[in-house]
């Protein structure tokens, strides 16, 4: 019997319709892998931006500041320079979005002593607090002394960081070079108090005593403001600024000076003050109601 060839099954060549069908399929999974993507990223963008993703300039810092005074310092100039400042160090890391600035408080108190500052220590427990950094404009307005390296451990322990000008980024307590400079910045800042309040002690005990000046507050019991003539500064003086020295009152002074002759022939304040009520002698409450509105304006106390 006569065997059958043997015939060699080969594929066929795909056609045309074929190899187009293919590409469609390709492309459309290739959509769809790029859908799937996509809605990945929107997920993780809604769901909040990752730490990594921070660090490469989405970091959120809280703004601290401080004024010493009301009085002789504008709030809306020193907040502005220290925010830029602080503005200026974080740009290209990230955005301030909180601001804790506090007015009328000395260095020399404590971050729990200051109120904004307080506030700011009592947010970093709050896992929605909103911020992840903290960053001052200058060095002195907020720490003084040995403050900062005590606050630094509290910071790392809510992984906050912070962010100074004189460090030109975070601060890393654990370097060396970190430490000393803020060892030293600690150290000038009291020393800047200091010797603020040494001039300024000295410069007011020379004005009062070899000028005569009042330097201000209430007049005491006794006495009265006079004009003491043009300021000695002469930018002061051209604006009109002048000066004032104390003088005694004539309707109250006799009465001081009869409370001191009283005292010197050893009668008691109980004696002294019983005997001015008894010559309706109007107390100091009476005499100027409109600086001691506390008082009740009727009689002499010891």
């Amino acid at each position: 019997m006569q065997a059958e060839p043997c015939v060699r099954r080969t594929a066929c060549p795909p056609s045309p319709q074929g190899l187009l069908d293919t590409n469609v399929n390709v492309s459309n999974k290739c959509e769809d892998l790029k859908d799937s993507l996509a809605q990945w990223l929107n997920k993780r963008s809604e769901a909040g931006i990752q730490p990594h993703a921070r660090q490469r300039g989405s970091l959120r810092f809280a703004f601290y500041g401080r004024m010493s005074t009301v009085e002789h310092q504008d709030q809306v100039t020193s907040r502005h320079w220290q925010l830029d400042c602080a503005s200026e160090l974080v740009s290209g890391h990230g955005a301030i979005v909180a601001e804790y600035f506090d007015v009328g408080c000395s260095r020399r108190r404590t971050w729990r002593g200051r109120p904004q500052s307080a506030a700011l220590l009592a947010a970093l427990g709050d896992p929605y607090r909103g911020f992840d950094a903290i960053v001052v404009g200058e060095y002195e307005r907020a720490f003084s002394a040995g403050q900062l390296l005590d606050l630094v451990p509290l910071l790392e322990q809510h992984g906050v960081q912070l962010w100074l000008p004189e460090t030109n980024g975070p601060v890393d307590r654990h370097n060396p070079t970190h430490r000393a400079l803020i060892m030293l910045l600690g150290a000038q800042s009291k020393r800047e108090v200091q010797r603020s309040r040494f001039r300024v002690l000295t410069a007011m005990r020379a004005q009062t005593r070899e000028q005569g000046r009042y330097l201000g507050g209430r007049p005491p019991y006794g006495y009265r403001l006079v004009d003491a003539g043009p300021h000695p500064n002469a930018a002061h003086a051209r604006w009109g600024r002048r000066l004032q020295r104390l003088e005694p009152d004539p309707a109250t002074a006799a009465h001081v000076r009869w409370m001191f002759t009283q005292r010197l022939a050893g009668q008691s304040l109980a004696s002294i003050a019983r005997a001015l009520n008894d010559t309706a002698v109007a107390c100091p409450s009476s005499v100027d109601p409109n600086r001691n509105r506390h008082r009740s304006r009727e009689l002499w106390t010891l």
